[in-house]
């Protein structure tokens, strides 16, 4: 097979399993969206740092330039921390599945 047919069909795979988790991963996109919304109404951020603290925080690299100052914030930061590894893990697991389904000599 060659490399243009096995890019297509790793992107076909990958679209069907990221069909099938979609639920799942928009109830997280949500949840993530609500609590950095909560936290940035309750820190008097503006919509976009609190936007720009839940991405950063969702994908746990925290720059540390926004830092909530409560305690109640500070534990919904790190739900959106979880939520984050969460959805980071269930993207990687569709597409391992994807290319080890489509790999040369890989199951069918």
């Amino acid at each position: 097979m060659d490399a243009r047919t096995l890019r297509r069909n790793f992107v076909i795979s990958l679209f069907i399993g990221l069909r099938v988790l979609w639920p799942i991963l928009s109830g997280l996109l949500m949840l993530m969206a609500a609590l950095g919304s909560v936290i940035g109404w309750l820190e008097g951020w503006r919509v976009s740092e609190a936007i720009y603290f839940t991405l950063v925080t969702s994908l746990t690299v925290g720059y540390g330039d926004l830092v909530p100052s409560m305690l109640s914030t500070r534990l919904l930061a790190i739900l959106i921390g979880i939520c984050g590894v969460i959805f980071s893990a269930l993207l990687a697991a569709v597409a391992v599945k994807a290319f080890v389904v489509n790999k040369p000599g890989g199951e069918s």
